[in-house]
C-alpha cells in the first residue's frame, strides 16, 4: 500500500503530506479554544486531503517518459505550488490580510527564508506563529531530501564540485534516478534514513530549550527554525529569549548540523574516507567563525574606541559570544541575532555591520544540507584555485599535491564553482535592477535581493540602519523577492538542467 502511494506523482504525494500537517495548528488552536483559528485549518486539511486523493487516482497510471526530468519538475513545481495550498488556512485566519500576502509569507516560510510582514507579535495568534515554523520546518525536510534523492544523482546541488562532471548529466549514479531505482524506491530508502535522525533532532532541541526555561510554543519554534535554517520564531526573537545564553549556546550547537553535509545520516558523501575534521567545509567554517567575531572584537582597540573598557571583563565576553553566534547564524543563512549583538556592535564601533552579515549569508552552509547560499565547498573550491594560481606565479614549475581528488576541487571542481557564482551574480543583477526599477533605493533593492536569494530573510531588518518593513512593499516587489526566493532555494543550475536537451533525452 505505501509503495503504491509513493508512486504517485510527487506533487501529489507533497500535497497529501501538507494537507495533513495542518491538522497540527488545527489540533492547537482547538486546545486553546481559539476555533476562529481552528476551522480553516482544519477545514483546509480535509478539502485539500480529499483533492490530493482525487487527482491521484487520476494519475496512479501516470509514467513519465523522463523520470529525471519530471523530478526536476517537481521539484521547482513544489515551491510553486505548495505555498499557495499552505496559504489558504493562513489567509482564513488571519483578519484584514490579503491572499497575495499570506502567499509572501508562505513561500518565505516553505524556502526557509523567513521574511515577516507581521512584526507586531500580537498581530497573529499563536498558532499562526506555529504554522510558520512548522512550515519551515518541512520545507527544510523537502531540500534535505531534493538534495540526496533528485539532485545528488543528477550531480546537481553541489556534487558537481566534487564528481567533475556535467552537472544535470553524465553524473555518476544517474542511472538510479532513470532504470535501477524508481521515485518509491529512493523516496523509502532517503526518508527511512533521513526523517527519523531530523525528528529526532528536533524534538531533543525543543526538550532542551524547555529545560533551559523557553516557554512551550517559543522553543517549538525555536527547534523548528534552527533545524531547518528559517530563523522563524513566534514573535519573540532570540534577543529576548527566556532561557538567556544556555538557549543560545543549544541553538548555536543545532546549528553546526548545516555547516556540513556529514552531520546527517544518508548524506552525499563522495569523500568517504574524510574525517569530518578534515572536510573542507568544516574547516573554512571555523576560519570565519575565529575571524570574524575576532576582528570584531579587536577594533575595540584599533582605534574605534577608547580604552574605558579594556578590563571590562563581562562586557568583552558578551561581545564575543555575540559576534561568534550571530556570524554562526547568518553563516548558515538561519539569521537568529544574539541578545547580545547590540553589545558587540557597540564594542567594535559599528553601529550596523551589514556588509559582514551579507558576505556571511551570500557564502552559507554545507552542500546537501537545509542552509543556502553559495556554499562553503564551492568557496573552498575557488580560494584553492586562487592559492594555486598564485603559487604557480613564484613557481611556475611546480606541481600541486593533495592527490586526485584535490587536483580536481582545484581544477574542474573550482571551473563549476566559478560558473555557479556566475550565474548566482547574474542573479542578484537581474533581481536588484528588477526591484530599482519598481522604485525601491538601490541600498534597499541590494539587501531583499541577498537576503531573498540566499534564503535569510532577516538580513532585511538587522543588515541596514533602519529595518526594511516588508509590509510596506508592493505586491510586485513582493511577486519579484517570491522568484528570487524560489531561484535561490532550487539553485539555478538546477532550473537550468530541467530544461537541457541532455535531461530531455533521459
Amino acid at each position: 500500500m505505501i509503495r503504491r502511494i509513493l508512486e504517485l506523482p510527487l506533487l501529489v504525494i507533497l500535497s497529501g503530506i501538507g494537507s495533513l500537517a495542518m491538522l497540527l495548528p488545527a489540533a492547537h488552536a482547538a486546545v486553546f479554544s481559539d476555533f476562529a483559528v481552528a476551522r480553516p485549518f482544519f477545514y483546509g486539511a480535509v478539502v485539500f486531503f480529499i483533492l490530493s486523493v482525487l487527482v491521484g487516482i487520476a494519475t496512479a497510471n501516470y509514467r513519465p517518459r523522463s523520470v529525471a526530468r519530471s523530478q526536476l519538475a517537481a521539484l521547482l513545481g513544489a515551491y510553486c505550488w505548495l505555498p499557495i495550498l499552505f496559504a489558504v488556512p493562513f489567509a482564513e485566519a488571519v483578519k484584514d490580510t490579503t491572499f497575495a500576502n499570506a502567499w509572501f509569507e508562505m513561500v518565505s516560510s516553505f524556502t526557509t527564508t523567513g521574511f515577516t510582514q507581521y512584526d507586531d507579535a500580537g498581530r497573529l495568534a499563536p498558532t499562526l506563529h506555529l504554522w510558520r515554523a512548522l512550515v519551515g520546518w518541512m520545507g527544510g525536510f523537502f531540500v534535505l531530501m531534493s538534495a540526496v534523492a533528485v539532485l545528488a544523482p543528477l550531480n546537481l546541488g553541489g556534487v558537481e564540485v566534487l564528481s567533475g562532471r556535467v552537472p544535470g548529466r553524465s553524473a555518476q549514479g544517474a542511472g538510479q534516478v532513470t532504470q535501477s531505482a524508481g521515485p518509491a524506491d529512493r523516496l523509502i530508502r532517503h526518508s527511512v534514513t533521513l526523517f527519523p535522525a531530523y525528528v529526532g533532532l528536533t524534538l531533543l532541541l525543543w526538550i532542551l530549550l524547555l529545560m533551559a526555561g523557553e516557554s512551550g510554543t517559543t522553543a517549538f519554534c525555536y527547534a523548528l527554525s534552527t533545524l531547518s535554517t528559517s530563523g522563524i520564531t513566534n514573535g519573540q526573537p532570540m534577543v529576548s529569549a527566556g532561557g538567556g545564553l544556555i538557549s543560545e549556546m543549544l541553538v548555536f550547537a543545532f546549528m553546526a548540523l548545516a555547516i556540513t553535509r556529514r552531520s546527517m545520516p544518508g548524506a552525499v558523501l563522495t569523500d568517504r574516507n574524510r574525517s569530518i575534521f578534515d572536510d573542507h567545509e568544516v574547516q573554512l567554517a571555523t576560519f570565519f567563525l575565529i575571524i570574524v567575531p575576532g576582528l570584531l572584537f579587536l577594533r575595540h582597540w584599533l582605534g574605534a574606541l577608547a580604552a574605558d573598557d579594556v578590563l571590562n571583563f563581562p562586557a568583552a565576553f558578551d561581545a564575543l559570544w555575540g559576534g561568534l553566534f550571530t556570524t554562526m547564524s547568518f553563516l548558515t543563512t538561519t539569521g537568529f541575532e544574539s541578545s547580545d549583538w547590540q553589545e558587540a556592535q557597540l564594542w567594535s564601533g559599528l553601529n550596523s555591520p551589514g556588509l559582514v552579515l551579507l558576505g556571511l549569508a551570500m557564502m552559507g552552509g554545507g552542500i546537501a544540507t537545509t542552509a543556502g547560499g553559495l556554499k562553503l565547498l564551492r568557496v573552498y573550491a575557488l580560494a584553492r584555485h586562487g592559492e594555486r594560481e598564485m603559487d604557480r606565479l613564484v613557481y611556475p614549475n611546480s606541481i600541486g599535491g593533495g592527490g586526485q581528488a584535490e587536483r580536481q576541487l582545484r581544477q574542474g571542481g573550482a571551473y563549476v564553482a566559478w560558473i555557479f557564482f556566475m550565474l548566482y551574480a547574474m542573479t542578484f543583477a537581474i533581481v536588484v535592477a528588477a526591484l530599482s526599477l519598481r522604485g525601491l533605493e538601490f541600498e534597499n533593492s541590494l539587501v531583499l535581493t541577498v537576503a531573498a536569494v540566499t534564503t535569510t530573510g532577516p538580513l532585511a531588518s538587522l543588515a541596514t540602519e533602519v529595518p526594511i518593513r516588508i509590509i510596506e512593499l508592493t505586491f510586485s516587489e513582493k511577486f519579484i523577492l517570491g522568484g528570487a526566493m524560489i531561484v535561490g532555494r532550487v539553485e539555478i543550475l538546477a532550473i537550468l538542467a530541467l530544461f537541457s536537451p541532455g535531461v530531455w533525452r533521459r
